[in-house]
Parts: structure tokens; C-alpha cells; sequence
């Protein structure tokens, strides 16, 4: 028999789909924006408060796909919040519904071909410090990328430094302004690192306290890829997370993927309470 010979697909030229992607919006009725917004499960409902200028499924746009994710409504919507034009994704792509880390930060390429110059991330996550508690909004201090996958590895797109620094990935000055908006609401904010891994199994116990060693404060399956290309780009970000459940090694059950999303929609409120009010100063 023949030796086989080994094929190898042309891996996506994300810029240009970009570019493609931000045409189709502009061509809907999109304006230039200033913040892009990444909603996580549960989260979504914030993009209904836009006043839009379009919104499209993410299947309608060049080089997204439709969102398997629960919670996830798979949109993309355009206009005005808070007196901000922002960009919003209500939803993401993971890694476990089989996308690679060039495709989840897809969007941050997005939100960049339309003029952004701030990302505001979101997630819902699992605590890991004993600390936290169900129900608790956190304030992203730092990340960890248990994914196995980076979303910058490829051909150099030009666009940013190659050997992008992730020392200080979220905006101290974002940091500060979170804070003091949640003062003037009286909402209480925690703060932590955040670890993604890709799922969609969840964590095992020998492996959550390894995390926790690892100084990781909250644990989910998204976000980091999000950061990572955002700081390649040089879009400043600020990362919060809904706090749906704990993720401790001694307890005795685990919560299931529909509890987590219902936990975060009943949070949806606080999280977009402090969302408006810290969009006008980033």
C-alpha cells in the first residue's frame, strides 16, 4: 500500500476575518465603539439594556459560530449603555464546545476592528477560596491559563507585540474604578484570581487543591483567552465574575451546569448595577 499523505488545513486568518466580521456590522448599522463587553452564563440580559443599533447572531458574522453553551445566547448587539458605545457579546465560545483559543478571543478581535479601546469580561466561575461565598461578585485581580491552548500562537498578525506581557493584565486604574463604583452602590465586591481549564469536566479534587496552591481564588472554563488578546491588541480590561457556586475539595456534592446558570441570573441584577456604573468612568 501507498504511504498516506498528510493533509493540513490553513489555519483562519483571523485579522482579516475580523475586519470582514466588522464590516458586516458596520453595513447592519454599527457605529464605531469605545468598550467591548463579553457576558458570561447568566449574564446575558445586560445586552438588552443597549440601546442597539443592530444585533446579529453570532452565526451571521465571519469567523463565529452559533454558541452550544447554556446560558449563552449567541449574540452580538451594538449601541449605546450608560452613554458608552459598546459592543456586547451575549455569550462566548468555549474551548469545550470544541473551539480552539484563537476562536473564544475572536471577539476581542472584533470589538478592536470597531474601534474599542477597553474590554469589560464577565464570567460565572466556581470559588475556590473558603472565603467566597454563593452569591458573591469578584473582581478579577490576576488570571491563570490551565486551558492547555493560548489564543496568540500562530503567524505574527502585526497588530501587537508578539511576546505579549500579561504582568498586570487587568487595569489597575479599572481595578480602582470598580471599587469605588461599588462604594457608592454599597455592594459588596470581593477580589481574587481567576483559573480557567477547558472542560467541560469539572475540576477533580486532587486537581482543586493543586489550583488553590496554585493561589487561585475562583475556578471556570473561559476569559483567559479573552485577556490574553485583549493585552495583545492593547485594549485596557477589567474582569468580574459571578460567584454561582463553591468549588471546595472536601464537600460532599457538586453543583450542576443548570444551577450555575440559575445562580448567576439571580445575581443578574448586582452585576449589571455595577456594570452601569462603572461605565462612564473606563
Amino acid at each position: 500500500m501507498g504511504r498516506m499523505r498528510e493533509t493540513r488545513q490553513a489555519a483562519p486568518d483571523w485579522p482579516a476575518l475580523a475586519q470582514r466580521a466588522a464590516a458586516a456590522l458596520r453595513e447592519a448599522g454599527a457605529a464605531e465603539v469605545e468598550i467591548g463587553i463579553v457576558l458570561g452564563s447568566g449574564l446575558g440580559p445586560l445586552a438588552d439594556e443597549i440601546e442597539a443599533r443592530c444585533a446579529l447572531p453570532f452565526a451571521e458574522l465571519p469567523g463565529m459560530a452559533a454558541s452550544s453553551a447554556p446560558g449563552h445566547a449567541g449574540r452580538v448587539v451594538v449601541g449605546t449603555l450608560a452613554g458608552r458605545e459598546v459592543i456586547a457579546f451575549q455569550g462566548r465560545l468555549h474551548g469545550y464546545e470544541g473551539f480552539d483559543a484563537r476562536a473564544c478571543a475572536f471577539p476581542v478581535r472584533l470589538m478592536h476592528a470597531l474601534g474599542a479601546h477597553a474590554l469589560v469580561v464577565s464570567n460565572a466561575c466556581g470559588g475556590l477560596d473558603p472565603h467566597l461565598r454563593a452569591g458573591d461578585l469578584l473582581l478579577q485581580l490576576d488570571l491563570v491559563n490551565a486551558t492547555g491552548d493560548q489564543a496568540l500562537v500562530g503567524p505574527d498578525d502585526g497588530l501587537g507585540e508578539r511576546f505579549t506581557v500579561m504582568f498586570d493584565c487587568y487595569d489597575e486604574a479599572y481595578l480602582e474604578a470598580a471599587r469605588a463604583a461599588a462604594r457608592r452602590l454599597d455592594q459588596p465586591l470581593r477580589e481574587g484570581v481567576y483559573l480557567a481549564i477547558r472542560g467541560p469536566a469539572y475540576a477533580t479534587r486532587a486537581e482543586l487543591r493543586a489550583y488553590r496552591a496554585w493561589g487561585a481564588d475562583a475556578i471556570g472554563m473561559s476569559t483567559v483567552h479573552e485577556v490574553a488578546m485583549a493585552r495583545h491588541l492593547g485594549l485596557r480590561v477589567l474582569g468580574l465574575s459571578a460567584v454561582t457556586d463553591m468549588a471546595l475539595p472536601d464537600a460532599s456534592a457538586h453543583v450542576t451546569g443548570a444551577e450555575v446558570v440559575r445562580m448567576a441570573e439571580r445575581m443578574g441584577e448586582r452585576f449589571r448595577t455595577l456594570v452601569r456604573e462603572v461605565l462612564p468612568v473606563l
